[in-house]
């Protein structure tokens, strides 16, 4: 339990806080605001202007790098880092051990990436051995209150996740891609970048890039227009797109030979080969 609020500073060796029985050591520490509730281990790592609200935990193999701001009842442990600017608010678990049961014990990771929002009671768990030892998010993503991200999941940067949205274990989900409020996606899965899942939705396949994706169990409707416009692709893009996923959805072809008609008809637009390339490479087959 460290004593007394204030501005603490530290040589690179870190500072030793005791407060009788308890000695922790917050290691790196330079300058930093620590509430007096909070419990940091002798083995965390403190960045430059962290804040650490009122009754965190912090474990010991813990690093919280520069401006990094856990309002209150944080709990972060395990082999975790959080990134740069990350905001993370009450009640929130992140790092704990996964709810698997072949995981033990194994020294498995937890990466938070830049500017990140967790927002209240979110849960993000540790990798496992069957999972390659990591869950991961990127960059400038929103994890709205009571998401769930499980074991050895990976998100890229800008994900939106909203209230009670649940990933099950090994998800990826690709840049920019929002999935909706209660919906859920199921272990292996894969869900493409700027996708669209809407909210209260269950997702068993891989969900298409750039595509609306609604319903449980869910369906594709089709380009996300909405979202595409907002993030800026051109007329172009847009218009490209629209034809492939009419060749996939609405056409009488089959998904192979609508692949082929996309690879004949629509040359040279990145977004597009991205899609061909993701329904091409999925194991668990696709929504559509």
């Amino acid at each position: 339990m460290v004593s007394g609020r204030s501005r603490l500073k530290a040589t690179r060796q870190g500072i030793w806080f005791q407060s009788l029985p308890f000695y922790v050591m917050a290691l790196a520490i330079r300058t930093a605001d620590i509430h007096p509730t909070a419990v940091i281990d002798r083995g965390a790592r403190i960045g430059n202007n962290c804040h650490i609200g009122p009754y965190s935990i912090i474990g010991e193999h813990v690093e919280l790098r520069d401006d990094v701001r856990l309002e209150s009842h944080c709990v972060i442990d395990g082999h975790t880092i959080i990134g740069e600017g990350t905001r993370v608010f009450p009640f929130v678990s992140i790092g704990l051990p996964p709810q698997d049961l072949k995981y033990k014990g194994e020294p498995s990771e937890t990466r938070i990436g830049r500017r990140n929002q967790v927002r209240e009671f979110v849960t993000v768990h540790r990798g496992t051995a069957g999972g390659g030892m990591l869950t991961q998010t990127g960059d400038d993503c929103l994890l709205m209150a009571q998401a769930h991200v499980a074991h050895d999941c990976i998100l890229g940067d800008g994900v939106i996740m909203a209230n009670a949205a649940t990933l099950a274990g090994h998800v990826i989900i690709e840049n920019n891609a929002n999935v909706g409020a209660y919906s859920g996606v199921h272990q292996f899965c894969r869900v493409g970048q700027e996708a669209y899942i809407g909210g209260y939705s269950v997702v068993v396949k891989d969900a298409l890039p750039f595509a609306l994706t609604v319903g449980n169990h869910a369906s594709c409707y089709g380009l996300n227009t909405t979202g595409m416009k907002r993030r800026g692709y051109s007329r172009e893009v847009i218009r490209s797109l629209h034809r492939a996923f009419h060749l996939l959805l609405s056409s009488k072809l089959n998904t192979s030979q609508a692949l082929e008609r996309i690879k004949e008809e629509i040359k040279d637009v990145a977004e597009v080969d991205s899609l061909v390339q993701f329904i091409l490479s999925s194991s668990r087959g696709v929504v559509k």
